[in-house]
């Protein structure tokens, strides 16, 4: 019999069941995992509710939820906040089914504006969708030479710029350089920053699976910065930051090639450019 369950914080041994299943399931993503839950109550104080299905003591899918509840965000329950993916991963239809219903309960139970969804495709015909996003997901192959080629030539032409304005990579063990670059970013362009507090806890809480490299002249100055997830056999640049003369130098270009590079050593072979709007960002790479 199918029942649903509520994932309860600090639940150590369920959540590592929870992500068990995560990374097993086709249809999960990186914002599936469990270590959400405590980014979401601690950084953000949104209350969660990570609902999984089970059947005989075997996850059949999972649903992380969130209450956002804000002047600026609006009252909303959302799978998940911060994400460009989330809404049901499960193995049976009977799962994913059950979820959305129990998700449909709840939101009507908190009486939210609405219940979003991220699913990346469309599960229910009757459901309203926004199509002004797409998702642009790049095949990585083993030899640099190759994913080289695989780039636009324009695109192609900028990395080498940087490359001969002797611009170097690092990983970076810290936030200190991606968080200055990010946060001086997002005010050039008049948007809140995100708190450091909420990349410390990435970074405390998926490890090795959050990673920081930058671009900087042979000077030592850092000129643009990116913030990646890895999860499974894929690599997800999520956050990033550059200084104003990054462009000038091909700093922005010099900094995805270099994450691609470092992608394959990891043995990532896919890289997702997540979500962005028709016409913009990352279609131009």
């Amino acid at each position: 019999m199918l029942e649903i369950r509520t994932l309860a914080p600090g639940q150590s041994a369920a959540s590592q069941r929870w992500d068990e299943f995560v990374m097993a399931c086709p249809t999960a993503s990186f914002f599936h995992r469990a270590g959400w839950q405590r980014i979401m109550g601690e950084v953000f104080r949104h209350k969660t509710y990570f609902l999984y299905a089970q059947s005989q003591g075997r996850i059949q899918g999972v649903l992380p939820l969130a209450h956002v509840h804000s002047l600026l965000f609006g009252n909303a329950l959302v799978g998940l906040p911060f994400a460009v993916y989330g809404g049901v991963a499960a193995v049976t239809p009977q799962a994913a089914a059950a979820l959305e219903a129990e998700a449909q309960c709840i939101a009507r139970r908190l009486g939210v504006a609405h219940l979003e969804l991220r699913n990346t495709s469309q599960r229910n015909a009757n459901w309203p969708m926004q199509d002004i996003y797409v998702t642009f997901r790049k095949a990585l192959f083993e030899k640099d030479e190759d994913n080289l080629q695989a780039i636009p030539r324009k695109q192609r032409a900028m990395v080498r710029r940087g490359i001969k304005n002797g611009l170097l990579s690092a990983i970076d063990p810290g936030l200190d350089r991606f968080f200055a670059l990010y946060a001086d970013n997002m005010l050039r362009h008049g948007t809140p920053a995100l708190p450091l507090r909420y990349f410390k806890a990435l970074q405390a809480e998926f490890g090795s699976d959050c990673e920081v490299l930058t671009v900087s002249t042979s000077q030592g100055q850092a000129l643009s910065s990116v913030l990646s997830f890895y999860f499974r056999d894929e690599v997800l640049p999520y956050y990033a930051g550059d200084a104003v003369a990054a462009r000038a130098l091909a700093a922005n270009d010099l900094k995805y090639w270099e994450l691609m590079r470092r992608a394959c050593q990891r043995g990532s072979r896919v890289f997702d450019y997540g979500r962005s709007k028709q016409g913009t960002g990352s279609f131009a790479f």
